[in-house]
């Protein structure tokens, strides 16, 4: 037989795209269009309907960015039409086919309520099928005209981020409002089309499956009339049904599919129009429900389901609907997918208490799985926090944009830094927007790393990223693929049901110990610094307002709990967890929506700490430790001057002075020493020695708090990404504009480096040194105004460290300092939260921060054979896109250098660097609400209870990594106590002894 291939596939190519999808649609006639330009901010459907429109006409530009228009259609169906399906069809003047970042609506009947939404790949609206005819048509459709900010790859600045700087030229011109009728049997043959073509083209060239799919199409296509497409397109799928009725080998892949709708809660569009997105979304999905009685949609993010229960009650009710027919399926338990790196250890808790409680509350589930496909690499944290959450599964997906390996698991049990391990999958189609295309198909089989031991995986199917969901389309051939010939069979079917098949069959998994680590997007650990110090900031204010409204609460008659604010509060810093949000990878608006956010957050958890503290009760000033720690340092008094106090952990003590043990000294100007630590600053503003004077060694290998400024320009993402040629050009910043002594009393010895450098900017620094601390500040104030460079405080260091010791959620994580293998030398840029730590045997060092998570740690030997290990702090960046001013301006923020150090002792640092004592008036004198004994026994949170019983909550951990015995002791009396879940359900009893607790931890292992 001759190979006529070619031929074959060119002809059904022609015929398929020029003369069967033309003629889907068999008639149509236009709608008559009026407009309404809406002022500003979007509007409610009531302003809008009253309105005054005016007549619209198609081929009109429309829509200033982030602009709404408002159409009012109306029409009425053909007599002649009656019996055929009818539908509205809207094109909005769409670019490309991406449905999340550009013109979307969504249609309303005339009371408000929302049917459907139309996108690039969903512009019909369902009229009647069959239609009777004289069907009248009158809506209103709400228009987002949102820019699309990925229109030039991301390779350009663009001002559309931002309403204040796009600008207000139309973006669209509305092409097409008509009434139309579907053929239905020629939008099938489309459907045939498109399934066998896409699988021909992967199956190899020597199968015989591929001839026999490629000859049936021309045999088919030899049916065609060309001058009726409709009235043959039935014999031409009859002509194809043997083709797609064989069934698949019995040893096929399975993929077990679900709809999603990946719904960024902010990225390339502000948080408002989010809300308008899970409208849009959720409607089509609940429409697609009534449709199609297999379908089943996974949907996470209960802060999404909060915007539309609040903001669109009619299509709540009909998610509530899905939900108890058991095509919805809510998944995920958090309140939004937030960064996997960023939220400190009790945000992650509460990300999965509240967006558990949620769905618990409201459709009466439990979730059981994680479901966090988009995050930029994953805490070793999760595994046991996600397992005290409820959780049996765990689903990822962005470890396939790996740079540099390939993960080698799709279906393994994920084992956390406390040794809990997870289910876990990572679907081998790489992908959470599947529409199931034959490309997708093979390529899950073929990625599929559990050949041999496993047979299924889970494949997310539907548009996604800004919404849009999955489409009749997308159901239709999966359907066809559901046992097919040469392909993978799709089993529509909930998460939890993927999950449970996939551990039957696979229980003996491999194991993947450790953070999940993405070999990409290491850059988020920096970018808008403002928003990562809002969010650090927020979390620790969000402690101490707990912390001392529990004190008031138990010490205060008359004091009550603030229950909802603080709730509220909470779910405005989790909002801001969100993977685009806190990474710093949004437009411009989006951050500086979240900056005036933080601020305000700030204010009311200041304003209820003051509350909670006055109720104690007015008298002397007091000093409050909101740590875990006890604490013996120079606190200012409300004057300004310096006082040497000591306060307990979770407790305070009266504003007295207590005797330091040395006190501190300045000389020649440049030389501060107080006993424990002796600090010279050159006259370029660097250190060039931290000598411990307890230990009696020196602690720099070379220049201390270097000011290293890197050219920064990746080579695609440029807010995400920091690539690793940055190391090879870089400006040391040598020649600052003054070095100052501006403080010499005994408590308090700090010298100012003022710097002028670059396009503008400037950097004020203050060295401190205090009494009876080892540790050495260094408060930092950044006037920015650099484009595509990045700022690295450098910290060389003489040990020999083996690894560095970075905190995460409730403990710590090693990594190598060598890079032996290429999973090592990958992580040349890596997170931490408020300290790294590095040591050999003997002897350590910590550098210490109060608002940043990105740096790296290298290590060299010296000619004199001894070895540098240098910890690189990265301070601030200036990328241009997506947001072409981020990080411009002023950043204030504070780290610190610990000689002498252990774990422990990093600990305790961490803490107080980001719980300053706050001193205040107060009559009270309460005994701290808990206090823990034991090394490693660490408090982290402390607060009532959520059911409203005026119970007391302890959340505590584990923090040095070991075994931990101690005693929890309470400030009140105790009635007992019990362990529990996150969820604050209890799981046993714990054994009591008058006032305190026994208390034995695993290493980091977290107690409740």
């Amino acid at each position: 037989m001759h190979d006529e291939r070619r031929r074959i596939e060119e002809r059904v190519a022609r015929l398929h795209d020029q003369r069967i999808k033309p003629a889907i649609y068999a008639a149509s006639v236009p709608l008559e269009v009026a407009a309404w330009q809406a002022p500003g901010e979007p509007v409610s459907f009531e302003e809008a309907a009253a309105a005054p429109y005016a007549p619209f006409a198609m081929d009109t530009p429309w829509g200033p960015p982030w602009g709404t228009t408002w159409f009012r259609m109306n029409g009425r169906v053909p007599a002649e039409w009656a019996g055929r399906r009818v539908e509205a069809v809207i094109d909005l003047g769409f670019t490309g086919d991406w449905p999340g970042n550009q013109a979307e609506a969504l249609v309303h009947r005339t009371d408000g309520t929302p049917l459907k939404a139309v996108n690039p790949l969903n512009q019909y609206v369902p009229i009647a099928n069959p239609a009777t005819g004289g069907e009248v048509i009158d809506y209103l459709v709400e228009a987002a005209s949102n820019p699309d900010i990925l229109a030039n790859e991301f390779t350009a600045p663009t001002p559309l981020g931002d309403v204040r700087t796009a600008g207000d030229r139309p973006l669209y011109t509305f092409r097409r409002a008509d009434l139309a009728v579907l053929d239905e049997e020629v939008w099938h043959l489309d459907l045939d089309l498109q399934v066998l073509r896409e699988l021909m083209r992967e199956l190899g060239e020597h199968d015989p499956r591929r001839h026999e799919i490629t000859h049936a199409l021309d045999r088919a296509m030899d049916v065609l009339d060309l001058d009726d497409v409709p009235g043959s397109a039935t014999a031409v799928r009859e002509a194809l049904r043997p083709v797609l009725a064989k069934p698949a080998h019995a040893s096929a892949h399975i993929v077990s599919g679900v709809g999603h709708a990946h719904i960024d809660s902010a990225w390339l569009w502000p948080i408002r129009e989010t809300k308008r997105k899970t409208s849009r979304t959720f409607s089509n999905v609940t429409a697609l429900a009534d449709e199609y009685e297999e379908f089943v949609f996974a949907c996470s993010q209960a802060q999404q389901y909060e915007w539309v229960r609040d903001n669109y009650p009619h299509v709540w009710e009909r998610i509530k609907k899905s939900v108890a027919k058991g095509q919805w399926a809510p998944v995920g338990g958090m309140w939004v997918e937030a960064d996997g790196n960023l939220p400190g250890g009790e945000a992650l808790a509460r990300q999965l208490i509240h967006g558990k409680r949620f769905f618990m509350d409201h459709f009466g589930i439990e979730t059981k799985g994680v479901w966090l496909p988009d995050s930029f690499g994953y805490t070793a944290a999760y595994p046991q926090l996600a397992k005290l959450a409820g959780n049996d599964w765990f689903l990822t997906q962005k470890i396939s944009w790996n740079q540099t390996n390939t993960f080698p698991h799709h279906t393994f049990w994920w084992e956390g830094i406390d040794g809990t391990r997870i289910f876990t999958h990572f679907p081998p189609i790489d992908t959470y927007n599947a529409r199931f295309s034959g490309e997708e198909m093979s390529r899950a089989v073929r990625n599929y790393a559990e050949k041999g031991g496993a047979t299924r995986s889970l494949a997310p199917f539907g548009w996604g990223d800004g919404g849009g969901g999955p489409t009749r389309e997308i159901m239709e051939r999966a359907r066809r693929l559901k046992d097919l010939e040469g392909s993978a069979k799709v089993e529509i079917e909930h998460p939890d049901a993927f999950f449970a098949k996939a551990r039957a069959e696979y229980p003996n998994a491999p194991v993947w110990v450790g953070e999940l680590y993405l070999e990409l997007h290491r850059a988020t650990y920096t970018t808008q610094a403002r928003t990562k110090q809002g969010n650090r900031r927020s979390e620790h204010l969000l402690r101490e307002a707990e912390l001392w409204a529990t004190t008031a609460a138990l010490h205060a008659p008359g004091y009550a709990y603030p229950y909802e604010k603080l709730d509220r509060l909470w779910k405005t810093v989790l909002l801001h967890q969100f993977h685009d949000i806190l990474p710093g990878s949004s437009i411009a608006w989006v951050h500086r929506e979240a900056e005036a956010e933080y601020a305000r957050v700030a204010g009311e958890l200041t304003a209820l700490t003051g509350e909670a503290i006055a109720a104690l009760g007015t008298g002397a000033p007091r000093v409050f430790n909101t740590s875990p720690r006890d604490r013996a340092e120079v606190v200012r008094t409300p004057e300004g001057a310096p006082v040497y106090v000591r306060v307990p952990a979770n407790g305070s003590a009266l504003l007295d002075p207590a005797e330091p043990p040395h006190p501190v000294t300045v000389s020649g100007g440049r030389c501060m020493e107080n006993g424990i630590v002796r600090v010279q600053v050159t006259d370029d503003g660097t250190l060039s020695s931290v000598f411990d004077l307890r230990a009696g060694r020196e602690v720099l290998a070379g220049p201390g708090n270097l000011l290293r400024l890197h050219t920064d320009l990746p080579n695609y993402w440029d807010a995400w990404d920091i690539d690793e040629h940055y190391r090879n050009r870089y400006t040391d910043l040598l020649e600052p504009d003054s070095v100052t002594v501006v403080e010499d009393t005994p408590l308090v010895g700090a010298i100012r480096v003022v710097r002028s450098f670059g396009k503008g900017s400037r950097i004020t620094q203050t060295i401190t040194v205090r009494a009876g601390s080892a540790r050495v500040d260094f408060e930092t104030d950044i006037d920015w105004h650099e484009t595509e460079k990045i700022l690295k405080a450098g910290f060389p260091v003489d040990v020999r460290a083996a690894h560095s010791s970075a905190e995460i959620q409730f403990g710590h994580i090693q990594r190598p300092t060598h890079t032996n293998t290429t999973w090592e030398a990958a992580r040349f840029e890596v997170s931490g939260h408020r300290w790294v730590h590095i040591a050999e045997p003997g002897y350590g060092v910590a550098v210490i921060n109060d608002s940043t998570y990105g740096h790296d740690v290298t290590r060299t030997v010296r000619e004199d054979g001894g070895t540098t290990t240098r910890v690189g702090l990265s301070l601030v960046r200036a990328p241009r896109i997506p947001d072409p001013e981020a990080d411009q301006g002023r950043h204030r923020l504070t780290y610190a250098l610990l000689p002498g150090a252990s774990i422990e002792d990093a600990v305790a640092e961490g803490y107080a660097l980001n719980l300053p004592l706050r001193v205040a008036d107060s009559a009270g004198e309460p005994e701290p609400v808990v206090s823990a004994e034991g090394e490693g026994v660490t408090v982290e949170a402390v607060k009532l209870a959520d059911d409203g019983s005026g119970d007391v909550v302890v959340r505590l951990y584990e923090s040095r990594g070991g075994r931990a015995s101690g005693v929890l002791r309470t400030g009140f009396p105790l009635a007992g106590a019990e362990i529990t879940d996150l969820l604050e359900r209890p799981l046993e009893p714990a054994r009591t002894d008058g006032n305190a607790v026994p208390v034995r931890l695993r290493p980091f292992e977290s107690g409740r």
